[in-house]
C-alpha cells in the first residue's frame, strides 16, 4: 500500500478531509494526515515557516511522497527549498507560497482592531468577516495571528530556484483564496513541475469535490483511474 503524507492548510479540523481519505484508502493509498501545531494540535508557540519546515522534516521520512494544501504547501515548499532531495514527489494542492503585495490584507488587519466590536453583534458577524476578508486571521488565537503573519511574510523570501523535487500542482479554477494566476506562476518557477487545473474546484476541493480530488491524487501517484 502506498503512503501519502498530507499537511493540511489553515484549519482547526481535518474532518472535511474524511471523504477524500476514505476513497483513497479504497484505492490502496494510505494517508498519514499530519496535525499542524497550533492548528489541529495544541501549541502556544509563535511559529515561523522555518519552524514548520523543521517539524515537517521530522515527521515525514526521506524519500516519501507528500501533499501540501494551501499553507501546508507553503511549508513543504520551504522544506524543499532547503532540502530538495527530501521527497520523492510533492503534490501542491492550491498551495500558498507565491508572494503578492496585498494592501487589502494589510488594511484588513488594521481595520479588524477598529471594528472588532461588530463581532459581538451576532447578525453582523458574517458582514464583519466578509468586509474584512480575514476570517482566518480574526478567529485565530493571539499566537497564531502572529504565526499567520509570519507565514504570509515568508513568501517574500521563498527561493523556488533551489527546488528540484518532482512536483504536481493541482489547482481549482474557481479558487479565490490562492487564485489560478498563482498556480501558473508557481509552475513557471518550479523546474520539474506539472500543472493540472480543474473546473469547479474551489480552494478546498476536498469539500466541493472529494471524489474528483481523490482520483486526481490517485492518478498522480501512478494508479490510473
Amino acid at each position: 500500500m502506498k503512503t501519502l503524507y498530507v499537511i493540511h492548510g489553515w484549519t482547526y479540523t481535518v474532518a472535511p478531509w474524511e471523504n477524500t481519505i476514505k476513497i483513497l484508502k479504497e484505492h490502496g493509498i494510505e494517508i498519514k494526515m499530519l496535525l499542524v501545531p497550533g492548528l489541529t494540535s495544541p501549541s502556544d508557540k509563535v511559529w515561523t515557516v522555518e519552524d514548520y519546515a523543521a517539524w515537517a522534516d521530522q515527521n515525514i521520512p526521506d524519500g516519501a511522497v507528500a501533499l501540501g494544501h494551501s499553507n501546508g504547501g507553503r511549508i513543504l515548499l520551504n522544506l524543499l527549498s532547503k532540502k530538495p532531495g527530501k521527497l520523492e514527489h510533492v503534490i501542491l494542492l492550491d498551495a500558498a507560497g507565491i508572494y503578492e503585495d496585498s494592501k487589502k490584507r494589510d488594511v484588513s488587519r488594521k481595520v479588524s482592531k477598529v471594528m472588532s466590536p461588530l463581532k459581538s453583534i451576532k447578525p453582523l458577524r458574517k458582514v464583519y468577516h466578509k468586509l474584512l476578508g480575514a476570517a482566518d486571521y480574526d478567529r485565530a488565537p493571539e499566537n497564531m495571528k502572529k504565526t499567520l503573519a509570519n507565514m504570509l511574510d515568508s513568501d517574500k523570501s521563498l527561493d523556488f530556484s533551489t527546488i528540484t523535487t518532482p512536483a504536481t500542482i493541482l489547482w481549482g479554477k474557481a479558487d479565490t483564496v490562492t487564485p489560478p494566476r498563482q498556480a501558473i506562476k508557481m509552475h513557471s518557477l518550479l523546474k520539474n513541475s506539472t500543472l493540472k487545473m480543474f473546473d469547479g474546484w474551489t480552494h478546498a476541493p476536498y469539500i466541493c469535490d472529494p471524489e474528483g480530488l481523490a482520483h486526481a491524487i490517485y492518478d498522480t501517484l501512478g494508479g490510473g483511474r
